[in-house]
C-alpha cells in the first residue's frame, strides 16, 4: 500500500498542473476584424462628426450674405452672420445645419442651410493615433473602411529599429466601457507582405509601436 501513495501524489500533481495550465491560457480574447489588401467594395461609414479646426462652408439658399467659410475655433464654436458663438464640435454637418437654421429662422422665413466640411481635423474620437517607432508619428482623421495598412502608409511605415510584431492596438469598447488591447504584426504586414496581418481600424484607435531592444 505504501508504494501506491507516491503514484497517487504524482497523479494529483499532474492533474493540478494541467488545471493551472488551462487557467493560464484561457479562452482567446476578441479578435480584430481582418481586412483585404485591396478593397472590394467601398461602403459608407458613420456620418462625420465636426472637430476643432475643421474648415466649414455654410450656405444659406437665396441668402448668400448669411453664408460663410469658417474654421471651427479651438473652443469648438463658430461665428457667422446673425449666428454668434454657436457650438459646432461633436455635431454632424446635418445637425449643425439644423441648429443654424433654427437660429436664422428668427430673422428670415424658412431658411435652407447646408454645411459642408472642406478640411477635416476631426475630434480625438474620430482620429487614429500612431505613436512610437514609426517614420512620422501622427494623428490621422479616420476614413470609412480604413485599414491598418492605410494608416501605416500615411505615417511612412516603421522606423529602422521598430519591433513591429510587438505593436499594440488600444481600443475603447463603447458597449462594455472598457479599454481593450490587441496584438499587431506590423513587421509581417509591411516587410513580408502578409495580408492576414492587415485589420480594419475604428475611430479612436491608438497604435503603439515599441523599439527593438537590440
Amino acid at each position: 500500500m505504501r508504494t501506491k501513495k507516491p503514484v497517487c501524489l504524482l497523479l494529483a500533481s499532474a492533474s493540478l498542473a494541467i488545471g493551472l495550465s488551462g487557467c493560464s491560457t484561457g479562452a482567446a480574447g476578441p479578435e480584430l476584424e481582418p481586412a483585404r489588401f485591396v478593397a472590394m467594395q467601398e461602403g459608407p461609414g458613420e456620418e462625420y462628426v465636426i472637430g476643432p479646426l475643421d474648415q466649414l462652408t455654410i450656405h444659406v439658399w437665396r441668402n448668400d450674405e448669411l453664408g460663410a467659410e469658417v474654421q471651427v475655433r479651438p473652443d469648438g464654436r463658430i461665428t457667422t452672420p446673425l449666428v454668434a458663438d454657436m457650438p459646432a464640435v461633436g455635431k454632424t454637418p446635418t445637425m449643425l445645419a439644423e441648429d443654424i437654421r433654427l437660429q436664422l429662422s428668427q430673422y428670415i422665413e424658412e431658411p435652407l442651410v447646408t454645411v459642408i466640411v472642406n478640411e477635416f481635423a476631426g475630434t480625438f474620437s474620430q482620429q487614429v493615433r500612431i505613436v512610437g517607432a514609426t517614420a512620422q508619428p501622427a494623428s490621422l482623421p479616420y476614413r470609412a473602411n480604413m485599414t491598418l495598412l492605410d494608416a501605416m502608409i500615411s505615417v511612412g511605415g516603421l522606423s529602422e529599429y521598430a519591433a513591429g510584431n510587438r505593436a499594440k492596438l488600444i481600443r475603447f469598447d463603447r458597449q462594455s466601457g472598457q479599454q481593450r488591447e490587441f496584438s499587431l504584426r506590423l513587421s509581417d504586414l509591411l516587410r513580408r507582405g502578409d495580408s492576414e496581418a492587415n485589420v480594419m481600424l475604428r475611430p479612436g484607435d491608438v497604435i503603439i509601436i515599441p523599439e527593438s531592444m537590440f
